[in-house]
């Protein structure tokens, strides 16, 4: 760099030292005040120190511009790579879950048609399995035997089912209670366990038997059955 600006500053004090010589010819030309020119020239571009000159300031400042250039096209060449790797990393990451849901898919492709493959088969089976079946044979005809219900039990009548009808049993538990009809008159009575009924004595009070009496050890049953 030091040479190029010599050479710089001794093309500029040629030139200055042909305008000069020109001026010089065309006025007067002495050989002497030439050379000694020339030789003065010579000396003054030999002894010139760049160092701290203008000319060294403004070649620092461009090489200064340079290096900032550099520098700053050399950061943005680093963002755009971290750029491209970021955006490498994500069409990674895309063809993965693509490519996971493709499998996916296609299991479920592989499951369904299994699926249809049974469904077909076991149909194709029953088909077989109606076509070989035979059919029954009719059976002959055999005429239909009677049913004989059996013969209905006569009712038994007791004295207490001859002179009382039994209407309803109400109330719950130990608390039952039982309206009888006296078939003499049409009156009704209601009975709870302990009464007394024309002799009599209410042993029992239930929706299923009804209302049990008992007298003199002889028991005797008022239900709805011996009503009807």
């Amino acid at each position: 760099m030091e040479n190029k600006i010599k050479t710089l500053l001794c093309a500029f004090v040629f030139g200055i030292t042909s305008a000069c010589y020109a001026v010089d010819t065309i006025i007067d030309v002495n050989v002497d005040d030439v050379a000694a020119n020339e030789e003065f020239s010579a000396n003054a571009v030999e002894e010139y120190n760049v160092d701290g000159s203008l000319f060294q300031q403004i070649t620092d400042l461009e090489q200064e511009k340079v290096l900032m250039q550099l520098e700053k096209e050399r950061a943005q060449l680093n963002l755009d790579l971290d750029r491209l790797a970021a955006e490498k990393i994500k069409l990674h990451m895309e063809i993965d879950t693509l490519s996971g849901r493709a499998e996916q898919q296609q299991q479920e492709f592989e499951t369904e048609r299994a699926r249809l493959q049974n469904e077909a088969k076991r149909l194709e089976n029953e088909r077989e399995a109606l076509s070989n079946k035979q059919v029954a044979p009719t059976p002959s005809y055999a005429p239909a035997q009677p049913s004989y219900a059996e013969p209905a039990q006569p009712k038994v009548e007791t004295e207490i089912t001859k002179k009382f009808k039994l209407i309803n049993v109400f109330g719950a538990g130990s608390q039952l209670q039982a309206t009888v009809q006296d078939l003499s008159n049409g009156q009704n009575k209601k009975l709870s366990v302990g009464k007394d009924l024309d002799g009599y004595t209410v042993k029992s009070i239930s929706l299923d038997e009804g209302v049990v009496f008992s007298k003199d050890g002889e028991i005797q049953t008022l239900n709805v059955a011996n009503g009807n």
